[in-house]
């Protein structure tokens, strides 16, 4: 089975039921014939931009229509969008960040983050409501730190 069939099967999956975490959606996948690690269903979590909203994962656009893989999403959500949806505050110490996001709202804010590939930053590390993002410097840290303020609202 192809990285293709897999997403399509996320969708689905995604579309039907409740999931609540990466485990979850992995047991499922084994469960459908896939041999995926954890670290597979976070890149394809990632990659298929779903967010965790208060009942588990859901798809950027809000349903289960697959896309062809060359097909654009154009309703995907926005950094912009995602956090202000989520974002709650954004803290300074040197050059590290760390946003305060809602419960369970730190994944799709640091996958949206990491998905503008922004050379501010060098990493981002995310719990449930708290993302560290690692800048070169302290300069450059202000300047993201200010856009994320504005971004929040």
């Amino acid at each position: 089975m192809t990285k293709v069939d897999r997403h399509n099967v996320i969708r689905e999956l995604v579309a039907q039921m409740a999931i609540s975490n990466q485990d979850e959606l992995r047991r499922k996948l084994v469960r459908r014939g896939f041999d995926v690690t954890q670290a597979t269903v976070s890149r394809d979590i990632h990659e298929l931009r779903l967010y965790k909203g208060p009942n588990g994962y859901a798809l950027p656009n809000g349903n289960g229509v697959a896309l062809a893989e060359d097909e654009e999403d154009d309703d995907s959500p926005t950094v912009e969008d995602i956090l202000s949806t989520f974002g709650l505050k954004v803290k300074q110490a040197m050059n590290q960040l760390v946003i305060i996001t809602t419960h369970g709202g730190a994944q799709p804010v640091a996958a949206s983050i990491d998905s503008e590939d922004w050379d501010e930053v060098l990493g981002t590390i995310a719990g449930d409501d708290t993302i560290l993002i690692i800048c070169e410097d302290e300069r450059r840290a202000t300047g993201l730190r200010a856009q994320i303020e504005e971004m929040i609202g």
